[in-house]
C-alpha cells in the first residue's frame, strides 16, 4: 500500500508514516462508492489473478494487495446496501438501500469525512510538534487550531440536533479560540509589514472556507455510491423487462445484463479509485504534509557484466 503515500510525497523522517491510515481510509472510501457484492468479488478475482498469475497478469502483482482490499471493501458495502448485480435480491440488506435513503447516505458520507479529518488533524498535531515544536503545533491551521474548529463544527451539529444552549456556547468559544490561534500564526508568518493584518485576514477567511469545502467534499462518497447504484439498477431493470417478453429478447436480455455489468464494473471502479485518491490527496494529505522528505537512494559502484568464451 506504500505507493498510495509515495506517489504524493516522501514522508520526512520526523513525521508519522501515514501508510496504514491512508490504506484503510482509501479502501473504506472505495468500498462506499463501489458497494456491490458481485462487482466487489470480481475485483477480488482480478486481485487473485494478479497475485498468482503469470504473463501480463503477473506484472500487476505489486497492485494485488490494493485490488484484494478494494474488492473486499466493495463486497462488504454491497452487503450493507443489499446490492449484487444491482437490486437483484440475491443478498439481504444489512443497512440501507442507497436509492431509497439517499439523504441518509449523504449525511453519513459527510460524517465519515468529519471522522477522517479529525484523525488527520491528530496526526498533523504530532507532525507539527515533531517538526518545529509547540509553536507550530499550536498556531498552524492544520494542527491544534484545526482541531478546535472541527470541535466547533461538531458542537454546532449537536446544538442543532438537541437545541442545547451550552452546545452553542461551546461552539462559539471553540471557534473563537481556533480562529484566534490561526490568525496569530498567519500574522507572524506574514511579518511585520503594513499589510500583514490584511494578508492574515484574507488567509484566515480562506482557512475557514477550505475547512467547510473539505467537509462537504466527502459528500461525493455518497454521490458516487448513488451513481453506481443507479447504473446497476438501470441494467437490472432493463434486463428483466427484456427477459419477461420472452422469445428472441431473451438473448438481448442476457447481452444487456453481461455488457451492462462489465461497463458498470469498469466505469464504477475507475471513478471510485480516482475519487478516493482525490479525497486522500487533497483533503487528507494536504493537512498531513507541510514539508516533504527526499527518498533514500544509496550510492553504489556501477557494475557491468561481460561474458568471455
Amino acid at each position: 500500500m506504500r505507493p498510495l503515500v509515495a506517489t504524493y510525497a516522501t514522508v520526512p523522517y520526523r513525521d508519522v508514516d501515514p501508510t496504514w491510515f491512508a490504506a484503510v481510509s482509501y479502501l473504506f472510501m472505495f468500498g462506499m462508492m463501489f458497494g456491490d457484492v458481485a462487482h466487489g468479488l470480481a475485483i477480488v478475482a482480478v486481485g487473485l489473478a494478479a497475485r498468482y498469475g503469470h504473463g501480463r497478469l503477473g506484472r500487476l502483482r505489486a497492485a494485488a494487495p490494493l485490488l484484494l482490499g478494494a474488492g473486499a471493501s466493495a463486497t462488504v458495502f454491497g452487503l450493507l446496501y443489499g446490492e449484487a448485480f444491482g437490486p437483484t435480491g440475491l443478498v439481504p440488506t444489512w443497512w440501507l438501500r442507497p436509492l431509497e435513503e439517499p439523504v441518509t447516505l449523504l449525511v453519513v458520507g459527510v460524517a465519515v469525512g468529519a471522522v477522517l479529518l479529525s484523525l488527520t488533524t491528530v496526526l498533523s498535531i504530532v507532525n507539527r510538534w515533531r517538526e518545529q515544536g509547540a509553536a507550530l503545533a499550536f498556531f498552524d491551521a492544520s494542527a491544534v487550531p484545526g482541531a478546535l474548529l472541527l470541535l466547533a463544527v461538531g458542537s454546532i451539529v449537536l446544538a442543532s440536533a438537541t437545541g442545547a444552549s451550552w452546545a452553542w456556547v461551546s461552539a462559539a468559544l471553540l471557534a473563537a479560540a481556533g480562529l484566534t490561534l490561526v490568525f496569530v500564526g498567519l500574522l507572524v508568518r506574514a511579518g511585520g509589514h503594513g499589510g500583514a493584518i490584511a494578508e492574515a485576514s484574507v488567509e484566515l477567511f480562506d482557512t475557514v472556507l477550505r475547512l467547510g469545502s473539505n467537509l462537504i467534499s466527502f459528500a461525493r462518497l455518497a454521490a458516487f455510491g448513488l451513481t453506481h447504484a443507479v447504473i446497476t439498477t438501470v441494467v437490472w431493470q432493463g434486463s428483466t423487462v427484456l427477459w419477461g417478453r420472452g422469445g428472441w429478447l431473451l438473448g438481448a436480455a442476457a447481452v444487456l445484463f453481461l455488457v451492462g455489468n462489465v461497463v458498470a464494473i469498469a466505469l464504477g471502479a475507475l471513478v471510485a479509485a480516482v475519487q478516493a485518491l482525490r479525497l486522500e490527496y487533497y483533503e487528507i494529505f494536504s493537512r498531513l504534509f507541510t514539508d516533504y522528505g527526499r527518498p533514500f537512494l544509496p550510492w553504489h559502484i556501477p557494475t557491468r557484466r561481460t561474458e568471455t568464451p
